[in-house]
């Protein structure tokens, strides 16, 4: 996903000049090619992510299109108040990008899992949240973000995540959900990596006679209320499946939408339970540890069913 954003990057600011590029003091093999190419409009700022925000909010002031990146808790967290003050406030057209989400750098610990990001990146007004599951999505996110006149925070895996291909890309568009696969007895809503799970789960469901609509929401805000409301109309059981603390991220914002609708479905949120996650592993490990991965996803569902 890194490498499907620093491609895209390249091919936005070799068309816009007023395309600017800023990091803190991370990814310098992944956006060599952008570096070779535009070397005046590349800024490394160091370990200094409230500066760079702050930065990026004066270039964004004075017409320039800039692009912030490096790893989410640090981005997010650290550098919240500058992003609430210098880019919400003034709904400067800020991409913010972030990389590592969920527990994509596994083995680093918690310090480096970014597990409340959508949380408190959707609780602030202006804000466009996106969350791409695979390099092609990334890149279709990357250009509606270019596109997108205000502030937007997206949120990337690592690298090497795979090509779902379950939808055709050239459909995409901002704060409106894709359709992976169809079914009619279960509804399961997801973002982000964790989808290559979700799919594998569902796919295992259906060899059991249970099919399901699996619901990619790719934009968690503004969100595709609707879809929502249509899916639940259809499902008996339905369940949203994150690489995020269950409180504040995409469950929740799914939760909102049938408790104002008053659509009483069957519902369970999937996905890291108000917990740090401690313990160094691979994102693997952690995906089974808090019960995402593809086995514990079809276990839970079936159990739901069932009930």
């Amino acid at each position: 996903m890194r490498d499907a954003f620093s491609a895209e990057l390249c091919n936005i600011a070799e068309k816009d000049s007023e395309v600017i590029f800023l990091t803190g003091d991370i990814g310098y093999q992944v956006f060599d090619n952008y570096v070779s190419k535009f070397p005046d409009r590349f800024f490394n700022m160091g370990v200094a992510e409230a500066s760079m925000i702050t930065t990026a909010a004066g270039l964004a002031h004075s017409g320039k299109k800039p692009f912030v990146y490096t790893i989410i808790p640090f981005l997010t967290m650290r550098a919240y108040e500058q992003i609430r003050v210098d880019v919400c406030i003034n709904n400067h057209p800020l991409k913010i990008v972030g990389v590592g989400g969920g527990v994509a750098y596994g083995h680093l610990g918690p310090t480096h899992h970014a597990t409340e990001d959508v949380a408190i990146m959707r609780a602030l007004p202006n804000m466009t949240v996106i969350v791409p599951s695979d390099p092609s999505e990334t890149r279709k996110a990357v250009i509606a973000a270019y596109q997108h006149n205000g502030p937007v925070y997206v949120r990337l895996g690592k690298n090497k995540e795979p090509d779902l291909k379950r939808y055709n890309y050239d459909t995409y568009q901002l704060g409106k959900a894709a359709v992976m696969r169809e079914g009619k007895e279960i509804g399961i809503i997801s973002c982000g990596p964790v989808m290559n799970e979700v799919l594998k789960a569902a796919d295992e469901l259906s060899k059991e006679g249970l099919e399901s609509t699996v619901l990619n929401m790719h934009t968690i805000k503004p969100l595709d209320v609707e879809a929502i409301k249509k899916l639940a109309d259809q499902v008996n059981v339905l369940v949203s499946v994150e690489e995020h603390n269950i409180i504040g991220g995409l469950g929740s914002a799914v939760s909102e939408v049938l408790a104002e609708s008053g659509k009483g479905k069957t519902f369970r949120r999937l996905g890291i339970r108000d917990t740090i996650c401690h313990g160094v592993g691979s994102q693997e490990y952690h995906y089974k540890k808090q019960g995402i991965n593809a086995e514990s996803i079809k276990n839970t569902i079936k159990e739901l069913y069932l009930k």
